[in-house]
């Protein structure tokens, strides 16, 4: 079994707060896309909730890992990068596909104008 790194109580009750309320964030997202009924606020909620909670958890990751030494944070700080970048970019496009469907279903039978 590996044994336990010795880490300083500050940075293990910030580290501990960060990943939970990471967890929080990340809870009330998946929360919110169950309880929430129009699909437009149901995106709203996880999109929030993903960026905001994975972003918690990745910085007390990099603390943890910044006050060990034990290696650098380049993982964390790709893995923030691409779900930073990704989450609002696919957030945009469901949001305009379902807005195209509901404007085209809308103008369902309805004759062009010339």
């Amino acid at each position: 079994m590996i044994d336990a790194p010795d880490l300083p109580v500050w940075a293990a009750v910030l580290a501990g707060s960060l990943i939970l309320s990471g967890a929080a964030f990340t809870l009330i997202g998946a929360i919110g896309l169950v309880r929430l009924k129009l699909f437009y606020d149901r995106v709203h909620a996880p999109t929030l909730g993903a960026s905001l909670g994975s972003a918690l958890i990745l910085l007390g990751s990099m603390l943890v890992f910044s006050v060990l030494q034990t290696r650098f944070v380049a993982h964390e700080i790709l893995i923030a990068a691409f779900i930073l970048l990704t989450t609002p970019v696919t957030f945009i496009l469901l949001v305009r596909a379902a807005l195209y469907r509901d404007r085209a279903e809308s103008n369902e039978g309805v004759p062009p104008m010339d």
